[in-house]
């Protein structure tokens, strides 16, 4: 590494003061302490591709709702658990027009960003019924979702999508499911980190099969709308965000305002729960919390215990945003559309200097340009490609931190600038010239 631009004794010096034992495998969280580090000791800058931070300015609309609801004194004030019914009002109304599904006021719960929605919801699926004490996460997917598994001490089991697209993956999740153990099925879609699409057709298998073990499944889109392929940007028009829901009412899903809005800063998500599985009974989880339905389960006893509601202002700031969408005045597809941009340039420099794209296809086509990629380097582990790039100036996670069975790295393309690719085109470029000796 001796054309590498980095001090090396430096970075390594860096990785020993926080006691990372192998960086290969660092969380995303120590990758980014490791890199301000390195960083706050030097006048150099990494190309930061670890963390999926949105890196646009937030929605206006979003930031003027907040400031009025402010200025009229709402932060002196409890907000009610399950949230404020101009929000709860506006994300029913979002789902129509965007997911086309129906679903009441009543099952739109604002969370301290999907993080908690999601931690709310897999304790209290993994109470729903002793016999079934396991979720399954369709990966790859969010590395931080198991992690709040483990901090509950919940079961989970798992299994890499990528040689299971189409029908095959009705059989694949048949022989999982016929264990009668799964209480709940997780995924993302659009895919953190690989941006497959999952289509109609492998959605109506999930949702099938859902009816038939009587499982739930909670989709986590955080991506709402940004398949850049399809436009999914026009309120109450087809082509809508394919949905689960449109295949089974067993479903929760989590809407996120940090990267269609750029909200992230103010912690503020939607978990939506269908009409049906809000007011259904469950004896063993009644029995756990001592509560009623599943929906009041989540809302009196676990976001009541866990935060006590939802910062009041940003609700209303959500409940801005959502408006000025369903009202047509405001395209949070076109707001996001620089990172497909950035997608499609990033790619072709890394492909230049001698990588490869991991998940290159989706189905039949092309994966999708979008806040993601994956990247691999040929004779390399994932784990020894994050541990070297880390020397040339460009940080990023190994793709089995993902739960993905490939070897690579997960690029985020949201940190990267576009003055910045000079400088990506150069490093990698530099790595390249090293390592492919």
């Amino acid at each position: 590494m001796n054309n590498s631009p980095l001090d090396k004794s430096l970075v390594e010096k860096k990785i020993q003061e926080l006691r990372i034992p192998d960086v290969g495998k660092a969380s995303i969280r120590e990758i980014v302490a490791l890199v301000n580090a390195v960083e706050e000791a030097t006048d150099f800058k990494y190309i930061r591709m670890e963390m999926g931070v949105p890196g646009l300015p937030p929605a206006k609309v979003g930031v003027e709702a907040e400031k009025e609801a402010l200025d009229k004194g709402v932060a002196a004030v409890y907000p009610m658990v399950d949230g404020i019914k101009p929000l709860k009002a506006e994300a029913s109304k979002f789902i129509k027009n965007f997911l086309n599904i129906d679903l009441s006021a009543a099952g739109c719960i604002p969370t301290t960003g999907s993080m908690q929605g999601t931690y709310a919801a897999f304790m209290a699926a993994g109470h729903v019924d002793k016999k079934k004490d396991t979720l399954l996460f369709i990966d790859p997917g969010f590395p931080v979702q198991k992690q709040q598994m483990m901090v509950l001490g919940l079961k989970y089991d798992t299994f890499d999508v990528f040689n299971f697209r189409g029908e095959k993956l009705r059989a694949k999740l048949e022989s999982i499911l016929s264990g009668g153990n799964i209480n709940s099925i997780v995924y993302s879609n659009p895919n953190n980190p690989s941006w497959i699409c999952f289509n109609d057709e492998e959605l109506k298998i999930i949702g099938e099969l859902a009816n038939k073990y009587d499982v739930i499944v909670m989709e986590d889109l955080a991506y709402f709308g940004m398949d850049f392929r399809t436009d999914f940007s026009k309120p109450g028009e087809a082509p809508y965000q394919p949905s689960v829901a449109n295949y089974t009412d067993n479903y929760v899903l989590f809407i996120s305002s940090s990267k269609i809005f750029s909200y992230a800063g103010q912690r503020i998500g939607i978990m939506a729960i269908s009409d049906k599985l809000f007011q259904r009974d469950y004896p063993d989880l009644q029995e756990r919390f001592k509560g009623t339905t599943f929906g009041a389960t989540i809302t009196l006893r676990l976001l009541y215990s866990l935060s006590s509601g939802t910062s009041h202002s940003a609700q209303y700031a959500l409940a801005g945003m959502l408006k000025a969408v369903n009202e047509g005045s405001y395209n949070f597809v076109e707001g996001v559309k620089d990172y497909g941009e950035r997608a499609k340039k990033m790619k072709a420099l890394f492909l230049k200097n001698g990588f490869d794209i991991v998940y290159k296809k989706d189905l039949d086509v092309p994966i999708a340009d979008g806040f993601y990629f994956t990247i691999g380097y040929p004779g390399m582990t994932g784990n020894e490609l994050v541990a070297n790039l880390l020397f040339y100036g460009v940080s990023a996670i190994a793709l089995d931190n993902t739960g993905s069975d490939e070897e690579g790295i997960r690029a985020c393309v949201s940190f990267v600038q576009h003055n910045q690719f000079a400088a990506l085109d150069e490093r990698l470029r530099l790595f390249h010239e090293n390592f492919r000796k």
